[in-house]
């Protein structure tokens, strides 16, 4: 087996949308017995209303209380919350064609089979494919800002304890994954 990547006990999960930060911090829930916060869940109320910035970093502030967390989501106004505590980021850092591809996919999904978002909201085909505010333009205008901001953001003073885990492909993703489950699966 060959070495595994080591990851903390409190892993936050970056990465443009689409790139798959839920479904890996799932896997590693599951994998690693963590509990997992995702944070769109604790944004978004019905009707996609953003509930008011305190009340979105009490809520995470709340949901981080343990010892031990995957969380996914990359809001800046909870940033220093959820990074002042984590032990580890995992940056998932795809080329734009496969995140831009991840998102058309399940947005495409979505809208045929009214698959739930988060707390009660659905994407509609207008808000999908013809809104400014839709996720497939939210990945256009994101993509080469998160390139430029997470190596920034990665070097700054408040960020030094973090393990950084950058991950480049979605196989070479599995292929960790495929080894932190063997990992965890030899503990006792």
């Amino acid at each position: 087996m060959s070495h595994i990547i080591p990851i903390g006990q409190r892993i936050s999960i970056v990465g443009t949308s689409g790139s798959g930060k839920t479904t890996l911090a799932k896997k590693i829930a599951k994998t690693c017995k963590l509990p997992h916060v995702e944070l769109d869940q604790l944004q978004w109320e019905p009707d996609w209303t953003a509930v008011p910035t305190g009340v979105f970093r009490e809520r995470v502030s709340q949901a981080l209380q343990g010892d031990r967390w995957v969380i996914d989501g990359n809001y800046s106004k909870v940033r220093d919350l959820v990074w002042s505590r984590a032990d580890t980021v995992i940056w998932l850092n795809y080329p734009f064609h496969i995140v831009f591809g991840r998102s058309l996919q399940r947005a495409t999904r979505r809208v045929i089979t009214q698959e739930e978002c988060c707390n009660g909201n659905y994407e509609s085909l207008r808000k999908t494919f013809f809104d400014r505010d839709s996720i497939l333009w939210w990945v256009i205008t994101t993509y080469s800002k998160n390139q430029r901001k997470y190596p920034l953001l990665f070097q700054q003073t408040e960020y030094q304890h973090l393990n950084i885990v950058q991950f480049q492909s979605p196989h070479t993703t599995e292929k960790w994954l495929s080894q932190l489950a063997i990992a965890h699966s030899c503990r006792i």
